[in-house]
């Protein structure tokens, strides 16, 4: 396994430059990562984060929308962001010669965007279109529901995209506020990877951003784990939307690679027990597994699956009971495998410069530092049979658990079983 060749500059203002050079490349990713997002908003104005992101595409004091557009496919780039919990970031992948015009744009959306209220107008529809969207499609949807009522009342808990209501009268101030609020030069990264020179890439980030002027600004507000039940039945739907879980651990917690592969062994593929079992065995869906999401101070470990309203009870005690078989008799070779598939997935994203370049901001962004590949893995190896049963012993010892059904279940939704186990 080789060696990382991680750069990192930080400038005057608490603006990060870092790189990481693949040299047998012709191409590099580059963008800006900025620490903060949906979590950071206030009730009043949720979904400001995102709304921000796509405004930032429509014109700015020395380019058009159109203009942003065709300077960056004239060169057979590509450019798009993206809007999270907790980070917002704005990339472009390029051949390696344009790597300094990737960047000035990057530069222009995040400094000289002008908010105008025509682009708004029309940018405000394309938004509603895209709630609407995810509002079309339940096994996206289930999820936002099962945010919510894990965390309710707080800006963890509140969709990215933000209610419909909200977002229909979201004003121009409100952007141009958040900015301004926000997007500090310390809570910024300047991520690189693939063929580019680092020494150049600082002087880049020194022109375009050097002459920030940092100021302090305020954390996100420290989550707090609910849990509890939500049964939505407005959806005419064929299918059952299912999601049960539990508060998982943070990025930076000590059980974080643990929790990885619980996940992984329970329902991270089609070797693990959840897909053997529900799907494979009994037919009792099409889609099920286990996801874990990570936050700085919190995190949410679960299940989905989908399937009819006849079958739910039986999926609902089958879930409880393959779970119950992992943390009582999981293996050495199950969790071996689920180590192996976590493992190859990152080695395999070691070989795009699009994922090295996101995985190095997100490690600056949460570590303020580059995690070299070989300590991730020395970690995971560490994690035996033993770690499994314990973590996911932890985890369900978050109590309610949170369990969302979004469409056609009868009176009462059945009790899901996990009481032995949460101990």
């Amino acid at each position: 396994m080789r060696d990382e060749p991680t750069q990192i500059t930080r400038l005057d203002n608490g603006f990060r430059v870092v790189s990481e050079a693949m040299p047998w490349l012709e191409t590099a990713a580059i963008g800006v990562w900025v620490d903060v997002g949906a979590r950071y908003e206030a009730a009043e104005v949720n979904g400001v984060a995102h709304m921000l992101e796509h405004m930032a595409f429509k014109g700015t004091e020395t380019r058009s929308a159109r203009a942003i557009a065709e300077q960056m496919e004239n060169v057979g780039g590509a450019l798009n962001a993206f809007t999270g919990r907790e980070h917002t970031a704005y990339y472009a992948r390029v051949l390696a010669e344009d790597v300094p015009l990737a960047a000035e744009i990057v530069a222009d959306i995040l400094r000289r965007s002008v908010f105008d209220p025509i682009e708004l107008e029309r940018e405000r529809h394309v938004i509603l279109q895209e709630i609407g969207q995810v509002q079309d499609t339940p096994d996206d949807l289930v999820f936002d529901l099962f945010q919510e009522r894990a965390f309710p009342g707080q800006a963890i808990g509140r969709p990215i995209l933000g209610p419909e209501a909200i977002v229909a009268r979201m004003p121009r101030q409100a952007l141009v506020d958040y900015m301004a609020t926000h997007y500090r030069p310390s809570r910024m990264v300047l991520a690189a990877a693939g063929k580019v020179e680092h020494d150049r890439l600082v002087e880049l980030a020194r022109r375009l951003f050097g002459d920030l002027a940092d100021i302090p600004t305020a954390p996100a507000e420290r989550a707090s784990y609910a849990g509890g039940r939500l049964v939505d039945r407005r959806k005419d739907l064929e299918q059952v939307h299912v999601c049960i879980g539990w508060e998982g651990v943070s990025w930076n917690d000590p059980d974080d690679h643990a929790q990885s592969v619980l996940s992984a062994a329970l329902g991270g593929g089609m070797s693990s027990r959840l897909f053997q079992e529900v799907r494979e065995s009994r037919g009792l869906c099409y889609a099920v597994h286990t996801f874990a999401s990570g936050y700085a101070d919190t995190g949410l470990f679960g299940i989905y699956a989908g399937t009819s309203p006849k079958d739910l009870p039986e999926l609902l005690r089958v879930v409880a009971a393959e779970t119950e078989k992992l943390l009582d008799e999981a293996t050495e070779d199950e969790v071996a495998r689920a180590r192996a598939q976590i493992k190859a997935a990152l080695l395999m994203g070691q070989e795009s410069c699009a994922n090295v370049c996101g995985e190095l901001a997100s490690q600056l962004l949460y570590f303020d530092r580059r995690v070299p590949t070989a300590e991730t893995v020395a970690k995971l190896d560490a994690v035996d049979a033993a770690a499994v049963k314990r973590v996911g012993r932890r985890l369900l010892a978050s109590r309610p658990a949170t369990l969302v059904t979004l469409g056609p279940v009868g009176r009462k939704v059945p009790e899901v079983g996990f009481d032995r186990l949460a101990a």
